[in-house]
């Protein structure tokens, strides 16, 4: 039974393994999308989205070895908890893949000019490291259940949020004079930095719950 139950852990030490490892390939993703925006970089745009191919490719294959191990185990309590919760991050993950591709998607769609205006260069940067920030925090959480940090990722989402209103607020300005276009590009690069920190939040979100069988409040 000890050995048994050896083996299980080993194979939920695997997936969570591989849940930290899809949060650097996420992460990743997001920051080399964020430069092909703003630097009009063609080349690194098409590596963003043809690497999003390899986020879903992993994210199924860990979902395949989650319920591989419902399946053989039939875990109870906890540890069915555990797998639940896993399948759950592991949706987040490939969702914030999906958004960094769109990113890059509208890098791509405007090229060879520029999607973001030299005045909003600056917040949209601001955007990327913070996305980037929250990912790298999502990932240590996975692997350290830091109910703590899982806490702290939920205040570092607030710096988006804000940094999305200064956005929003200036694409409304009477001023504004770069036409609607680029005002469309810049609304939903907001949203896609907004939702991509939404997912991480629900990822520590579920962390916490899985510790503490309480919600975050």
């Amino acid at each position: 039974m000890a050995l048994i139950r050896s083996v299980f852990q080993d194979e939920l030490d695997s997936v969570s393994q591989s849940l930290v490892d899809l949060t650097s390939m996420v992460s990743h993703s997001m920051s080399q999308a964020t430069k092909a925006i703003l630097n009009c970089d063609l080349n690194l745009a098409q590596e963003v989205i043809a690497s999003d191919e390899r986020i879903d490719e992993y994210q199924h294959d860990i979902d395949a070895r989650i319920i591989d191990i419902i399946a053989r185990q039939q875990p109870v309590a906890s540890d069915l908890r555990a797998l639940v919760t896993a399948l759950r991050m592991g949706s987040d993950l490939e969702r914030m893949g999906d958004l960094a591709h769109h990113v890059a998607k509208i890098a791509r769609l405007r090229h060879p000019n520029a999607a973001v205006p030299a005045e909003l260069v600056q917040t949209i940067t601001e955007m990327g490291l913070a996305a980037v920030k929250i990912t790298d925090k999502t990932g240590v959480v996975i692997a350290t259940r830091d109910t703590d940090m899982a806490l702290e990722v939920e205040r570092d989402d607030d710096e988006i949020d804000n940094l999305h209103r200064q956005l929003i607020g200036i694409l409304i300005e009477p001023n504004w004079k770069y036409g609607i276009e680029t005002a469309i590009d810049l609304t939903l690069l907001g949203r896609y930095y907004e939702r991509y920190a939404d997912h991480a939040v629900s990822i520590s979100r579920r962390v916490y719950f899985l510790v503490t069988g309480k919600y975050a409040s």
